[in-house]
């Protein structure tokens, strides 16, 4: 042993490690020497490597931190402290996609442990997964916390049993009415039942007692979104971009304000801009996707999606967006890669519905009906598990609502509601052709087309946390003043003006779901037009059947549901027809199609609107469209896709059954019944 070297006392690495480890939290060049120092006496010592790593990550000198790390990494493949620290280091080196496969390697071999799902989190922040981190998050405070009832409440918010989670935290906010990172769970669990109002309420609390909570802050600027508040929710995005201007996920947030408030191109450009710095981001590729679309790029929109699967393989979403383009086909590699994205069993059930939705259009557009309809089918079984739908509901709503909405119930509120005509009302079924209304429309020198605008369900939504039941909503209707009703139709032109971005006088709001408010619309906005556009039942309905909606369409995942639905709705227009005659123009789908220019002039004199050439050459107009007809509406008028549904009729019974009657009384194509 003469000329070796003597081997260093364990209990003296211990210690120099135990000080390299107290001088990272201090000065990180102190700690690199230390580290450096342990080296020289024990060349490889993985724990001195880590803190070195971690020092030349803390100083800025990233390549050297990943030069060290990685090899360290491929060694220590099970050190969760190594797999992090390489992972952060990846992060901040503009590496997001191999930060995050570090992030998930490490909580799935440390799921208890709180930092890596802190971290995952934020880098799925980054890469816009707002989903994603949310989960992460609920797994971080499941990690992090001793607090039994905040650690229950997680559980159940990740399992998304939100009446359990909600119980808890009441529970503990009662204790401790300050923690914020209760009031923000809460937060989600009201945002999850589409509860904004108080969602939002939460989250304000969260940043009156810390401003810097910028989680808290990006969930407060989605909320907004989402109620329609969009200017406001832009402020809060340059607010959390203030403090981080080049923060991909918030950079993200921001195009996606923008996209909403019609400002198309300036959300290319900051989508064009994150994905230039950050290139390995799927989710972002395919919200730039959903802006090109809108924006009429189909070529471009097409090459973002095929790029975001390039990233991520299991991307259902980024699928989904392709087969959503109606003129698109999927190839014989692209059918491949469905059916073997869809035998995977690491999906989750969200993933996996795209996956169904895509096969079915893939397999329509082949002419093989019973397997495309069989996917159908899985893919809206998996809809109704995630998100409920109750057809008695809207019956009791319906029914209770003709009961109260009488001649006598309008004529004694006359005069009342806002006096402003500018909207333009297109209502009735989703895929009925109101998209093709729209461009018409939009395609007038006085008309100015937007989008299917939330403004109007949010008034209804927050009116309808004044009844006991839902079929109430007629008598709360009801129960306002005069002075009421003209300030809720005020805050409709209000909160729809940021929308506007012409000097059109007037304006289109597409949202479909507006047909159960058409009462509403007369007593707060007693001068708008209002247009129900209406679809032969079987081809309305089975067309809503095989379209993934991304939310708000609950309805449609049940062939019984939708037939249910839609008599439902055929029942409260008539009604309207009866208590309001004239103030609703129907306009039938297949006479548009039958006679175009004879619609056309039908729609602009009930909007009282000279005719304009123009309008009859609405595939011209290069607006931006933002729903699934977007492709079609920028041809003519075709004839083809009229009778489909009867490829599928030999599954339709159910719809069949539910229509009942309303299926042999649509008018005007007697050979549909």
């Amino acid at each position: 042993m003469g000329g070796e070297a003597a081997a260093e006392p364990v209990g003296s690495v211990q210690v120099a490690l135990a000080h390299a480890t107290r001088l990272l939290q201090r000065d990180a060049r102190l700690a690199a020497e230390q580290a450096s120092e342990i080296l020289k006496a024990i060349p490889g010592e993985p724990r001195a490597r880590l803190i070195l790593g971690a020092a030349h990550r803390l100083t800025g000198d990233l390549p050297a931190a990943l030069e060290v790390l990685a090899p360290l990494a491929r060694e220590q493949t099970r050190a969760v402290p190594v797999l992090l620290e390489l992972g952060t280091a990846l992060s901040e080196s503009d590496r997001g996609a191999e930060a995050l496969a570090q992030f998930r390697r490490a909580v799935e071999l440390q799921p208890e442990g709180a930092e890596g799902w802190r971290l995952l989190a934020d880098q799925l922040d980054l890469g816009g997964d707002t989903a994603g981190a949310d989960q992460a998050r609920a797994r971080y405070l499941k990690a992090a916390t001793r607090d039994p009832q905040l650690l229950a409440a997680a559980t159940a918010l990740l399992q998304n049993d939100l009446p359990n989670a909600e119980a808890r935290l009441r529970a503990h906010l009662e204790r401790h009415p300050n923690d914020i990172a209760a009031l923000r769970m809460l937060a989600e669990v009201s945002a999850r039942a589409r509860h904004y109002l108080d969602a939002r309420t939460l989250l304000e609390r969260c940043l009156t007692l810390s401003p810097s909570f910028e989680a808290a802050r990006y969930n407060y600027a989605s909320i907004l979104l989402r109620s329609g508040e969009v200017v406001a929710a832009l402020a809060q995005a340059e607010r959390l971009l203030a403090s981080a201007p080049r923060h991909p996920g918030y950079r993200n947030l921001q195009a996606a304000i923008l996209a909403t408030l019609g400002d198309v191109s300036e959300s290319i450009q900051v989508y064009e801009q994150i994905l230039t710095e950050h290139p390995e981001q799927p989710k972002i590729w395919t919200s730039f996707g959903h802006s090109l679309r809108t924006a009429g790029l189909t070529e471009k929109a097409i090459a973002a999606y095929r790029r975001a699967v390039s990233y991520e393989p299991k991307l259902g979403e980024a699928w989904w967006s392709l087969a959503n383009l109606k003129t698109f086909r999927f190839t014989d590699a692209d059918l491949a890669a469905l059916q073997s994205a869809v035998a995977r069993i690491d999906l989750s059930q969200d993933e996996r519905l795209h996956f169904e939705f895509c096969l079915g259009k893939a397999l329509e557009d082949r002419a093989e009906y019973a397997d495309s309809f069989a996917h159908y089918s899985s893919g809206n079984e998996l809809r109704r598990q995630l998100h409920g739908y109750s057809a008695a509901a809207t019956s009791a709503y319906v029914r209770r609502s003709v009961e109260i909405m009488s001649t006598q119930y309008f004529a004694e509120r006359a005069g009342s509601g806002a006096s402003s005509a500018d909207p333009i009302f297109i209502l009735g079924l989703p895929r009925a052709g109101s998209t093709l209304l729209e461009q018409v429309l939009a395609s007038h020198s006085q008309v100015e087309g937007t989008m299917e605008l939330p403004q109007l369900p949010q008034i209804a939504r927050d009116l309808g946390l004044k009844c006991e039941r839902q079929e109430e909503f007629a008598a709360t209707v009801g129960a306002l003043s005069a002075d009421e009703l003209r300030a809720l139709g005020e805050r409709y032109i209000a909160e729809t003006r940021p929308m506007r971005k012409t000097h059109a006088p007037f304006f289109i709001d597409k949202m479909p779901n507006n047909c159960f408010y058409v009462g509403l619309i007369h007593l707060i906005l007693p001068n708008a037009r209002i247009i129900d556009a209406r679809r032969h039942p079987l081809g309305c309905c089975f067309s809503c059947f095989k379209q993934h909606f991304a939310r708000g369409q609950n309805f449609t995942y049940s062939l019984t549901d939708l037939g249910l639905y839609y008599r439902d709705y055929v029942r409260f227009m008539a009604h309207i027809d009866t208590v309001l005659p004239g103030r609703v123009l129907r306009v039938h789908y297949e006479d548009v199609v039958g006679d175009t220019e004879a619609q056309v002039r039908r729609l602009l004199a009930h909007c009282g609107l000279a005719f304009e050439p123009g309008c009859l050459k609405f595939y011209e107009n290069e607006r931006a469209v933002r729903t699934a007809s977007s492709e079609q509406v920028r041809r003519p008028i075709f004839r083809e896709g009229m009778e489909h549904w009867r490829h599928y009729e030999p599954w339709l019974g159910p719809l069949k059954e539910s229509l009942g009657e309303v299926l042999s009384a649509y008018p005007g194509v007697p050979e549909f019944a």
